[in-house]
């Protein structure tokens, strides 16, 4: 019988996403491939530094200490295959289990998404991103100058996630774009028993939700919405997680305030939002990434 990924929490990430190349990056837009490919072979062995999402992929993969093996985590590159052996062997030196990579020397990888049945691709690459969510892939578009995570949770994943247009479908966002916040308000409370139409996001909260709920004592994972709704919009969000069977640890409504300094608080090793604004404030404290998804996008 054929291995399979089936069953497993599948994360695909690009090579940035998971460790800081950022100064062989410019190598790469100043000159060349030729030139990024010498450096990177020149620096074979000494391991790249931890990226944005490199606390998120280390503790999942940490599910993996118990007989069942949940996560799997694949390197989907547009490195060149040399350029790639630096970052296998950076994987390794971290002790990190990844055994599946592609590099592409330059050609969209998202391409392979599909095979691989993924919960969720993060990149650097947005033109990599619009074509994974378009494929109906949960993907984001990693900020390699965010923050990274805090190291006061070892033993619990933070996920924190936006809900219109990331979650959920951008329906009641389309409303507010064109009729202003009095309608939002008023399009929510008259739809307030009909659960919001599915967002690219929610496969991966359900992968998440049925990780939660499994016996694993020395791992957890905890979620966040944090969300611009406020009263009384509030409920209609909450009771769509309800008829998804689906509860998060945390909801925060916050009309409209500023959301890094709650990120902040909460600590997530990452957080998903459609708003670029959003990201560039959470970005100041916490790993994030854009879900280019919906009106705004």
């Amino acid at each position: 019988m054929a291995l399979t990924l089936d069953g497993k929490l599948v994360v695909a990430i690009s090579s940035r996403a998971l460790f800081d190349f950022e100064e062989e990056n410019q190598v790469f837009e100043q000159s060349d491939d030729r030139a990024y490919m010498r450096l990177q072979l020149e620096r074979l062995d000494i391991p790249a530094k931890p990226g944005v999402a490199f606390s998120m992929v280390q503790k999942l993969l940490a599910f993996n200490e118990t007989p069942s093996q949940r996560v799997e985590v694949v390197i989907l590159s547009r490195n060149d295959p040399v350029s790639g052996l630096r970052v296998m062997k950076s994987a390794a030196h971290y002790a990190l289990p990844i055994i599946r990579c592609s590099f592409t020397r330059g050609e969209a990888p998202w391409r392979y998404l599909k095979p691989l049945h993924a919960n969720l691709f993060l990149s650097t690459h947005l033109s990599d991103v619009r074509a994974a969510l378009a494929a109906g892939v949960p993907a984001a578009q990693v900020y390699p100058s965010s923050a990274h995570a805090s190291d006061a949770h070892p033993g619990e994943v933070r996920i924190a996630f936006d809900g219109d247009a990331v979650l959920f479908s951008d329906e009641a966002e389309q409303v507010y774009q064109a009729q202003g916040l009095s309608a939002f308000q008023k399009h929510e409370m008259e739809n307030v028993a009909l659960p919001l139409p599915d967002g690219p996001f929610k496969p991966l909260l359900v992968a998440l939700h049925r990780m939660q709920r499994a016996d694993i004592p020395h791992m957890k994972i905890r979620t966040a919405l944090v969300t611009a709704r406020s009263a009384p919009a509030h409920e209609r969000a909450i009771r769509t997680l309800m008829n998804w069977n689906i509860e998060v640890d945390e909801a925060m409504f916050l009309g409209g305030l500023d959301k890094g300094e709650f990120l902040r608080e909460f600590e997530p090793d990452f957080f998903f939002d459609d708003q670029t604004g959003h990201i560039e404030s959470a970005a100041r404290h916490v790993p994030s990434g854009h879900v280019a998804s919906g009106v705004r996008n």
